[in-house]
């Protein structure tokens, strides 16, 4: 059957078409995305916009033609922190449903790292072991770990990479006193809750999921994307070091722009990126973490099959 996503994040909103069937992975037939930035349209008191709830009412609107062109027979929409956490939220939604028929689900945080560890235990199997993984994105980053597939910890943590832009980070570049201070926030925050995940257990595999470790890892000398998904990447704790100590705090935005594997749209994002996953590798005594092609959207997909009735 031919199925839809509709992923309202902090960044962009994005449509994912795929073909799938119970007992066999997802397969992509589609995409259709806009980088929106809601995280960035708020008011001072933290509700989305007027420009961005028209704009997102405006996707949502081509994002139902364009499923219906694709002959999509079920979709899912969901938001992230961006509309969670915003004061209007519950309107924002109501509006969406109103002018264009899209019902869109508001996921916790502790939901996201609940999918994408889904999504991760069945990209990697059950020989992978006890894992943890780590979501940056643009409004929370969400840990989880454990040995099945429901993840015995599963948490999100204010670390988002364009949150920590947006109020910690301004410049370009940033100055040093800047870096300085989001360096001991993201350690101080991350340290609240690093205890709960160490007492899992030692992890047989640490992966990292999202377009930022994906960014980062290619930087640090993984494949490019276009090698496909099946090619292992990693991402080193010593190489990444360097770049979110050295390089990066001292790169502009338009240096970062032409980085391999980094998108005009994350270039911003990057250097906070890299300070959170540094900072969780340490912490967590993480040497190299291996890069999942697979996160949330796949894990609401897996979910929806899991849900599906055997033939």
């Amino acid at each position: 059957m031919r199925l839809g996503v509709l992923d309202v994040g902090s960044n962009t909103v994005h449509l994912l078409v795929v073909d799938a069937h119970p007992g066999a992975p997802p397969l992509a037939a589609y995409s259709h995305r806009m980088r929106l930035r809601l995280a960035e349209q708020l008011e001072d008191d933290g509700s989305i916009s007027r420009k961005g709830a028209d704009q997102l009412v405006s996707f949502c609107l081509e994002a139902a033609d364009v499923a219906d062109d694709q002959g999509v027979e079920q979709m899912m929409a969901f938001a992230t922190s961006a509309i969670r956490e915003a004061p209007n939220g519950t309107e924002v939604l109501a509006r969406v449903r109103d002018e264009t028929g899209v019902e869109l689900t508001v996921l916790s945080g502790p939901d996201e790292a609940r999918l994408t560890f889904l999504a991760v235990r069945r990209w990697f199997g059950w020989s992978a072991g006890r894992l943890v993984d780590l979501d940056i994105g643009g409004g929370s980053l969400e840990i989880s770990a454990g040995a099945e597939e429901e993840p015995t910890v599963a948490l999100s943590v204010p670390l988002g990479a364009g949150r920590l832009t947006r109020d910690r980070l301004p410049g370009d570049p940033p100055s040093a006193a800047d870096v300085k201070a989001t360096r001991k926030y993201i350690r101080a925050e991350l340290g609240k809750v690093v205890r709960d995940v160490l007492l899992v257990g030692t992890p047989d595999r640490v992966v990292g999921t999202s377009k930022t470790f994906r960014s980062l890892a290619r930087i640090c000398g993984a494949a490019p994307y276009a090698d496909g998904p099946y090619v292992r990447r990693v991402l080193r704790r010593d190489g990444l070091a360097e770049w979110a100590e050295e390089r990066l705090p001292a790169m502009s935005l338009r240096k970062r722009c032409g980085l391999p594997g980094v998108s005009e749209d994350r270039a911003p994002q990057l250097l906070a990126g890299a300070m959170v996953a540094l900072a969780a590798m340490d912490l967590l005594g993480v040497e190299e973490l291996d890069i999942c092609p697979w996160a949330l959207r796949e894990g609401i997909l897996l979910r929806r099959l899991d849900a599906l009735p055997t033939p």
